[in-house]
């Protein structure tokens, strides 16, 4: 990945969700997109690959002349010579997909505490930077849609529910009317015993490149009030107690 320099890579996980939910006539199909660097260009089709980044920084990092923000691709930004971090992920076009960070290791506060998400070259989209943690807070639950046009990725959206999933759980702290966090001392190696790790629930919207309409962001709008990570959390936990009873 050459416009970035290759930063140090954040070791991430992607999670395929199960998707017997899904309308019954999506039709699985081989790959078609060869392209696996998130800083090049390509058109997709569903069940494609895709390829996009994470890119961990301070806000001001991905500003150039301290006005316009430009993606973790264009060199003129140059995040390899700043405190950053890449993650990387290779989702399935129109499944909805949990993407987890594990901050074992990892702090995101440490690396400026604002993420943004990219992908394309030529034809360069990113998200807005969303705030994600400083010495006090963390957010560890987001949603992001990626938007094509005829298979061509478009915009990368953060999408808020204005806290509601933060509702009635006395841990959790609304930011700005549209973030639920948590403080980070409650979190694991910062003092606490809550699992920090960072889940991004994904979907596509638009159409792909033979016009066919990408559906999953809808499935995921119909499944608001539920948390993917928080379903995933629960399950891990559970298996977890489980095999640990056995030995």
């Amino acid at each position: 990945m050459p416009s970035l320099n290759t930063p140090q890579l954040l070791v991430s996980f992607l999670i395929f969700l199960a998707t017997a939910n899904f309308p019954s006539n999506i039709k699985a199909s081989t790959n078609t997109n060869d392209v696996y660097q998130p800083c090049s260009d390509t058109k997709v089709q569903k069940s494609d690959g895709f390829t996009f980044g994470i890119a961990f920084s301070s806000r001001d990092s991905f500003l150039f002349n301290q006005s316009q923000q430009l993606s973790p691709c264009d060199r003129r930004i140059s995040l390899s010579s700043l405190n950053s971090q890449l993650a990387v992920f290779r989702p399935k076009v129109d499944e909805i997909s949990l993407l987890t960070i594990n901050t074992s290791s990892f702090f995101p506060d440490t690396y400026g505490g604002y993420m943004v998400a990219f992908a394309g070259q030529k034809y360069a989209a990113r998200s807005i930077p969303a705030f994600v943690a400083n010495s006090t807070y963390i957010v560890t639950s987001f949603t992001l849609v990626l938007e094509f046009q005829k298979g061509r990725l478009q915009n990368l959206y953060w999408k808020r529910d204005g806290c509601a999933s933060c509702a009635a759980k006395s841990n959790f702290f609304c930011l700005n009317n549209q973030d639920c966090a948590i403080k980070t001392t409650d979190c694991k190696n910062r003092g606490g015993s809550v699992d920090c790790s960072l889940g991004i629930q994904l979907a596509f919207s638009g159409t792909d490149k033979h016009l066919a309409v990408l559906n999953s962001w809808y499935e995921v709008e119909n499944l608001r009030q539920y948390s993917l990570y928080s379903l995933y959390s629960n399950l891990r936990d559970s298996l977890t107690s489980q095999y640990s009873n056995l030995f």
